[in-house]
């Protein structure tokens, strides 16, 4: 792990992103449910992908899937401006409350789908994805600035997930294919959109991006 991702998850108190009858577990390499089907990611995961972020201090990342708030502080920790979306809105409501309360002034959310990202704040240096659609959004390959990063999950109910990253280079994708990972699937109504909204890209298959 790098050890700027490692100073700013220590700096992060994932216990209070976790509901009361698992903070036992809180600081244990696994996923935790967050309710409405939803989970907060294992420690080892947030810090794969933040990494394949490759971030640096005063840079802008859109985050798909606020979820408890955790992924949204860890960025935030490492200096740069987050714009996070969550769909179910009681967890935009708890994690807005929780993010305020622990003064993450550089996290900004709003509830809504996700599918469509953000073009209001667009282009982005980052983009991750906390949700497993079964396609990659053409929105946000859109929003994705140039020689930014996307970072997702792809895989559909009935197929393995894979994680990818995607870098624009010269306004085209380069896709790398990564580990098999395990999340959520991604929800709301513009991911029935997929014949229409599939974004194109050039996949190079490998298990030693980083």
């Amino acid at each position: 792990m790098p050890r700027d991702i490692f100073h700013a998850m220590a700096r992060v108190p994932r216990h209070k992103f976790i509901r009361r009858e698992y903070r036992t577990q809180a600081y244990q390499n696994q996923a935790i449910p967050i309710g409405y089907g939803q989970t907060i990611s294992q420690p080892s995961t947030v810090a794969w992908m933040t990494a394949l972020l490759e971030l640096q201090a005063g840079e802008k990342v859109l985050e798909i899937g606020t979820g408890s708030g955790y992924q949204a502080a860890v960025l935030a920790e490492l200096g740069v401006e987050v714009y996070s979306i969550e769909i179910i809105p009681e967890l935009f409501e708890r994690a807005t409350r929780r993010l305020q309360k622990l003064g993450y002034t550089k996290v900004h959310i709003k509830q809504g789908d996700g599918y469509y990202g953000w073009p209001e704040y667009a282009p982005y240096d980052g983009i991750i994805v906390t949700a497993a659609p079964d396609h990659l959004p053409a929105a946000l390959a859109e929003q994705l600035a140039e020689r930014g990063r996307l970072v997702i999950p792809i895989g559909g109910p009935s197929q393995p997930q894979y994680l990818w990253k995607f870098i624009k280079v010269k306004g085209k994708l380069k896709a790398y294919k990564l580990g098999e990972v395990c999340f959520v699937p991604f929800t709301g109504p513009g991911i029935g959109e997929h014949q229409t909204g599939t974004a194109s890209f050039t996949s190079k298959d490998t298990s030693n991006f980083l």
